[in-house]
């Protein structure tokens, strides 16, 4: 198993508009064969702790079955879709992979 998560840090000048929008975009990753699991969030109402970096605005976390489905994952239409159209919308984007 491999778990991706990815964080975005979207630009300030976004309407609310364009955040739907782009929750929008996240969802249709679901629809990745490769994809075992894809959950979609933004910063939870935990309490504070210096650990805890609330700082980002969605985060994207997909579970695959391994190296290759992820790397099938990477190169799909709909992924690749999904940067082409949105990549505009963020400022910043960190990728945390785990297996």
């Amino acid at each position: 198993m491999l778990v991706h998560t990815v964080c975005f840090w979207l630009k300030k000048t976004l309407d609310g508009d364009k955040f739907t929008d782009f929750r929008i975009g996240l969802e249709t990753l679901k629809n990745i064969e490769s994809a075992e699991a894809v959950y979609i969030g933004s910063p939870a109402a935990t309490a504070e702790r210096a650990a805890i970096d609330t700082s980002y605005d969605f985060c994207l976390t997909v579970v695959v079955k391994d190296v290759a489905a992820h790397d099938a994952y990477q190169v799909d239409p709909r992924h690749t879709n999904f940067i082409n159209q949105y990549k505009d919308y963020w400022k910043k984007v960190k990728i945390y992979d785990a297996d």
